[in-house]
């Protein structure tokens, strides 16, 4: 071969890796993302961006987000999600049960990943962990499970309890297992359960008043977008009915709850990245086992704790993550 000749062929295979290469560098993928509001965790939300950056991609260049906010009304989600299969979003972010059961009643077949999904399984978004079947996936933050635990850590804090309310939403998928699994546990702990269905946030006097009739030692909240967007709200009345409280994300015991123990939602979001890659890049849902939480925060207001009149024994406090006084 003339060496002429072989410059041009060398120089064409060359050439088509690296025009391939930068037709793809030109493509913008668009992610839908589906959430109560800019203010509902915005360190998670931040991490998630951050996670996509750390893989790569950079908003305006080759990543568009699409974001859709309910801002405290659940109403909105199932159009909120319409909305955005519309818009034909590669994929669809929608972080928690009663999200990504809005999604899914959008679509079947753009994929949806939660980020901090409580109880997949129950729920019936996926069909086990390790084979998810279907287009949803992502990773869950055990709620069904440290639900229990929070009630355990509750009566550790507080020996003296005897009946504990649960609140909880009618509406939010995951509620129903986790509530049912909370009823489970309270017997062999000694606690007699209340359940509190309470459906928006006009409904809390209501429900804090029935909470007081029935004679309640403590409260557990589990968590829902609707509570989160409250939760100033939902640790004052706590207060002003003198009831310990125990929640799930660290957010209701910075705004004045008692206590709270749950997975670090900031690692969740981020690790949930991971998920938009490999989606992006070609990878099925059904194939992509949902990961659960590594690292967990038990956190402490000891200031709201002066205010109960309680002392919290000094072994517990020891054990946790974070004290606020």
């Amino acid at each position: 071969m003339r060496r002429r000749d072989l410059i041009a062929l060398v120089g064409s295979t060359m050439a088509w890796p690296l025009a391939a290469h930068a037709q793809q560098a030109g493509k913008v993928y668009r992610v839908g993302f589906l959430w109560d509001s800019p203010g509902a965790f915005p360190d998670a939300i931040e991490a998630f961006r951050q996670g996509l950056r750390d893989l790569g991609y950079v908003e305006g260049r080759n990543i568009a987000i699409e974001y859709r906010w309910a801002e405290g009304k659940p109403e909105r989600m199932r159009e909120l999600a319409e909305e955005l299969v519309r818009l034909k979003v590669d994929v669809i972010i929608a972080p928690s049960s009663n999200y990504t059961e809005a999604a899914k009643r959008a679509t079947a077949t753009i994929p949806i990943v939660f980020l901090s999904h409580a109880d997949p399984v129950a729920t019936g978004h996926v069909t086990s962990l390790s084979r998810p079947g279907g287009h949803i996936t992502g990773l869950s933050n055990m709620m069904t499970e440290t639900n229990v635990k929070g009630l355990e850590l509750l009566k550790q804090a507080v020996p003296g309890l005897a009946r504990v309310a649960v609140i909880f939403d009618p509406a939010t998928p995951s509620h129903g297992p986790g509530l049912k699994a909370v009823e489970a546990a309270g017997p062999a702990l000694g606690l007699q359960v209340q359940p509190v269905a309470v459906g928006s946030a006009t409904e809390f006097d209501a429900a804090f008043s029935a909470i007081a009739r029935e004679r309640a030692d403590a409260v557990l909240v589990l968590s829902t977008a609707i509570f989160i967007a409250e939760e100033k709200r939902l640790a004052e009345l706590a207060l002003t009915h003198k009831l310990p409280s125990v929640f799930g994300p660290r957010h209701h015991v910075a705004a004045g709850g008692l206590l709270s123990f749950g997975p670090d939602r900031v690692d969740l979001w981020r690790r949930g990245a991971i998920y938009v890659d490999k989606i992006l890049k070609g990878a099925k849902p059904a194939d992509l086992p949902v990961q659960q939480p590594t690292k967990f925060e038990l956190v402490v207001n000891l200031k709201t704790a002066k205010a109960l009149g309680l002392i919290i024994p000094q072994p517990f406090l020891l054990r946790a993550d974070e004290v606020i006084e």
